[in-house]
């Protein structure tokens, strides 16, 4: 159980049938951040964090982190920095619909100016891993570069249609090319702006997105 724990923890990118279900409120957001850290953080974090183990014992059962005690506890103080710089105030979720309606609305404009006025100037873009759509970097920071990477998306892709589904609980986008999906984004917004944007491109991870 622990030796498959590890495997599926350390190993990039992660299947969706190996994910760790922590609890059904793990959101999508969470589970980008975790593929975000390095196999060690991602190890250290949920063995110690989520499991309890303490980091003694993580250091001699861990074979795979190879680190001190002392290095363990930095591994888990790094993931646990990763966590929280990914979250922001919440915010109500009519407003929220607005916005995405309103992101929704200028990606498929093609309205660099509109998007920009949605986006925070530092707003961030985490993809996650194994994606076929290769527009999507891993990592796009500043809201100026994420309008362009929207509009050029848009432009490259045809027959696109972007759907306002619930995502995580949250209105979020769904992205689909032919009747596939292409991209599921989850946001979150603070002040009016969307301040981080997670998106799923990985096939694998699409597949239940996808109405047959």
């Amino acid at each position: 159980m622990l030796a498959r724990l590890l495997a599926i923890m350390s190993g990039l990118p992660w299947k969706a049938s190996d994910r760790v279900t922590l609890d059904e409120s793990v959101n999508m957001a969470f589970l980008v951040v975790l593929e975000s850290m390095t196999p060690a953080e991602r190890v250290v974090f949920i063995l110690h964090d989520v499991f309890g183990y303490p980091f003694a014992e993580i250091a001699e059962i861990a074979e795979i982190v190879g680190r001190t005690p002392t290095a363990c506890r930095q591994l888990a103080t790094s993931a646990r920095r990763r966590i929280r710089a990914s979250q922001a105030p919440a915010t109500a979720t009519a407003q929220q619909a607005s916005i995405v309606r309103a992101f929704k609305q200028a990606w498929l404009a093609g309205d660099i100016d509109a998007l920009i006025g949605l986006l925070d100037p530092d707003a961030t873009v985490i993809a996650d891993d194994g994606g076929l759509v290769s527009v999507w970097l891993h990592r796009v920071e500043g809201g100026r570069q994420i309008a362009r990477l929207v509009v050029d998306f848009a432009g490259r892709a045809s027959d696109l249609t972007l759907l306002e589904r619930t995502v995580n609980g949250q209105p979020g986008l769904v992205a689909q090319q032919v009747g596939v999906t292409v991209t599921v984004m989850a946001f979150d917004i603070a002040d009016g702006r969307i301040k981080h944007i997670w998106a799923v491109v990985n096939p694998e991870k699409l597949r239940p997105w996808t109405t047959g």
